[in-house]
């Protein structure tokens, strides 16, 4: 537990101190005097700012160290806040008010991991748009290739490569002769690996 170095007065002074009377137990009065930061937890829940801060004060190192471990230098400070603003969000679930430490802690290792996550995430899909787009590309350059061979060539060499047809599909399908399609497939393979040795195309088949 992270203990907060504050007079009494101080915390009556940050918390808005009300009389209490009966209503509050010795063993409740004893915890607070225990646990300052509990005491601000408690303010905070009542919608003290300043108890807030005095949170974000005492704890700000630490948040600022355990991200300064796990992410960059850079995305460090943005993360701070991110991290106190998702405390505050979610300090009613907070069942030990004294364990405000550990708890944003826990909360400040979670946004590390899913700053990694995202970034992983972030950086697949990225890779696949890329690999994509190369993909793409090279589609577009193997067709214009194509498109380049004699008129014989052209047709099968399309209906192989870019189709996906077989050879025995394209001879049943455009009506040639299946020694016809296997010729102008190796002819039409010819001429582009010519082209290509000669630099007219930046792939290799």
């Amino acid at each position: 537990m992270y203990n907060v170095e504050a007079t009494a007065g101080d915390l009556l002074q940050v918390i808005g101190h009300t009389t209490h009377g009966a209503a509050e137990s010795a063993a409740a009065a004893a915890a607070r005097e225990e646990s300052p930061e509990a005491a601000l937890v408690e303010a905070v829940r009542r919608g003290d700012n300043e108890a807030f801060g005095r949170l974000y004060a005492t704890f700000g190192r630490m948040v600022h160290g355990i991200l300064l471990a796990r992410v960059p230098y850079g995305e460090v400070d943005d993360l701070v806040q991110d991290v106190f603003l998702t405390a505050l969000k979610k300090i009613d679930s907070l069942r030990d008010a004294a364990a405000f430490g550990p708890w944003i802690a826990m909360i400040t290792r979670n946004r590390a991991m899913d700053y990694h996550r995202r970034s992983r995430e972030t950086s697949e899909v990225t890779e696949e748009v890329a690999q994509t787009r190369a993909v793409q590309t090279e589609s577009v350059e193997v067709l214009n290739l194509i498109r380049g061979l004699p008129e014989a060539y052209r047709e099968p060499m399309i209906l192989r490569f870019v189709e996906g047809m077989t050879g025995p599909e394209i001879a049943e399908r455009t009506g040639l002769a299946p020694a016809s399609v296997r010729v102008n497939i190796h002819r039409g393979m010819k001429m582009l690996r010519k082209t290509l040795s000669r630099g007219e195309g930046a792939l290799k088949l």
